[in-house]
Parts: structure tokens; C-alpha cells; sequence
């Protein structure tokens, strides 16, 4: 990931279009202006920060349509809807979409600002979430199955003694596995084990615990 936070401007109002992406660029954004729907989905989307700044009545697909599309990707954009045609269904529906914010145009430009600065935080955060499940999965990958085995039953509360009588190993065989599980997984103490079994939970398929 490189570059300037980048903004994506999808609506058909050359003029209101052209203005928005001025605005973004002078106030420190790479700005991209978008005419249509079919136009925002055509575009490779870079790896960097962005959000989109989307027109709710457009030709063709609306803003609405683009934003249940996004929807369904893996990592959706942050949408900031600016219309000039709002009414109380479509902002609901938007909002309830995970939509940052509804702006009706004529928009002050410190508040339409304030919004996209809104939605670039929520996809830092969001970005930093998947930058964890990532470290977290990889972890887990590095345990064989029976350290994994043996993890399932710490985190379920279970003892060394009652770990090794579950899967039918030496107790000391159980301290061996743990001690090599604790190592890979780069947590000193039990408590650090207890906290990595949070963020675990909290990502389920991640691995399996028991309950």
C-alpha cells in the first residue's frame, strides 16, 4: 500500500464532478472522477487508502445499486452519499447500508471534508483488522495438528492432566507441545495465550474451539 489517500467522485454532473475533485485535490487527495456506476466499476481499484463520494440518482445504476455492490466484495469501500435528490427512504436505506454519511448539495465543503476524513479512518481500521487476521492466521498455520489439538483444549478450560487423558498422550507430552505452541504462537505467559484466544474467537474458521 502507497500513496495519498485516493477518492473516488461517481457522479454524471460533469460541472458538480469536476468541482468536487478540485476541491479534494486542493485540500491534499488524489481525486478520480467517475461519470457513471459502469464507469467507478470498470476502474482497477489501486491498494491504497480511498472512499468513495457517490451520487445517489445517476443514468442507469444508481448510487444505491453501486453501494449494495460493494457490498458484496470482501472489503467494501467507504461510501460518503452527496445527492441533490435526497429523500427520508433512500437516506435511510443508505445509512443502514453502512453509508458514512447522506449530504444534500449544495454541501460545505468543511463538512463534506469531515465526512471523507470519517471514512478513511473506518478503512484504516478496517485495513489494520484484515492486517491482523492475517498475522493471527498465519500463526495458526505454523502449529501442527496436534498443537492445535492441545490449543483447542487450553482454550476450553482443560488441564495438562485432562488434555493428555483427551487425546490419549503422556502428560508430559502435553507440556512438550504446549511449551513449542506458546513458542510459535510468540506469547510468553498464559494470560498472553488467553488474549491470542480472543482475537481468535472474535475471527471464527480461523480454528476450532471448543466450547
Amino acid at each position: 500500500m502507497n500513496g495519498a489517500p485516493l477518492i473516488h467522485v461517481v457522479d454524471d454532473d460533469d460541472g458538480q464532478r469536476n468541482a468536487l475533485v478540485r476541491l479534494l485535490g486542493a485540500a491534499g487527495y488524489d481525486a478520480r472522477g467517475h461519470a457513471s456506476v459502469g464507469d467507478f466499476l470498470l476502474y482497477e481499484l489501486p491498494d491504497r487508502p480511498c472512499c468513495l463520494v457517490l451520487d445517489l440518482r445517476m443514468p442507469g445504476k444508481s448510487g444505491l445499486d453501486l453501494q449494495a455492490v460493494l457490498n458484496e466484495r470482501e472489503r467494501p469501500l467507504p461510501v460518503v452519499f452527496l445527492s441533490g435528490n435526497a429523500d427520508v427512504t433512500s437516506s435511510v436505506r443508505a445509512m443502514k447500508a453502512g453509508a458514512i454519511d447522506f449530504l444534500t448539495k449544495p454541501v460545505d465543503s468543511a463538512v463534506l471534508l469531515k465526512a471523507i476524513e470519517t471514512a478513511l479512518a473506518r478503512e484504516a481500521t478496517q485495513r489494520q483488522a484484515e492486517d491482523e487476521a492475517l498475522r493471527v492466521g498465519a500463526l495458526l498455520a505454523s502449529l501442527s495438528t496436534r498443537e492445535r489439538a492441545v490449543l483447542d483444549l487450553i482454550v476450553a478450560g482443560s488441564l495438562n492432566k485432562q488434555i493428555a487423558g483427551s487425546l490419549g498422550i503422556a502428560e508430559r507430552t502435553v507440556k512438550l507441545h504446549r511449551a513449542n505452541l506458546m513458542s510459535k504462537l510468540n506469547v510468553k505467559s498464559p494470560a498472553q495465550l488467553g488474549q491470542l484466544a480472543e482475537q481468535l474467537r472474535e475471527r471464527s474458521g480461523l480454528t476450532r474451539f471448543l466450547p
